[in-house]
């Protein structure tokens, strides 16, 4: 069983015009879209972050989706299981073979496990 600990921090706010700082240790994501029966379409993708939106190559259900719901979220997972996780709210919009994602929230956030106590 695995020994939770909520009294230690799990979340930091990361406010989105420093987010650019904190994507160097991130070199990929998944992005989360909706689909029209409203389960999640998620997609892996490489981090490339221009003027301050992700632009995201996209095949033809994520833009659907995203033509339809343009709030999306994208999940960048840490290299190790205890460390932070990056996740990025957004909103996006296509273009052409691709989608342009403007964030509009992001928080670091890890896993609240015993190890991490103090």
């Amino acid at each position: 069983m695995i020994d939770f600990c909520y009294h230690s921090v799990v979340s930091i706010n990361v406010p989105v015009e420093q987010l650019a700082d904190h994507l160097h240790q991130f070199p990929w994501a998944y992005l989360a879209t909706v689909t029209d029966v409203g389960t999640t379409h998620v997609l892996a993708i490489p981090t490339s972050f221009v003027d301050g939106a992700f632009e995201v190559p996209a095949g033809r259900s994520t833009r659907t989706n995203i033509a339809a719901r343009p709030h999306v979220t994208m999940i960048f997972p840490p290299a190790r299981g205890t460390e932070y996780s990056l996740i990025v709210d957004g909103r996006a919009e296509v273009c052409d073979e691709s989608v342009r994602v403007v964030p509009t929230g992001a928080v670091l956030h890890r896993p609240a496990l015993s190890g991490h106590c103090s």
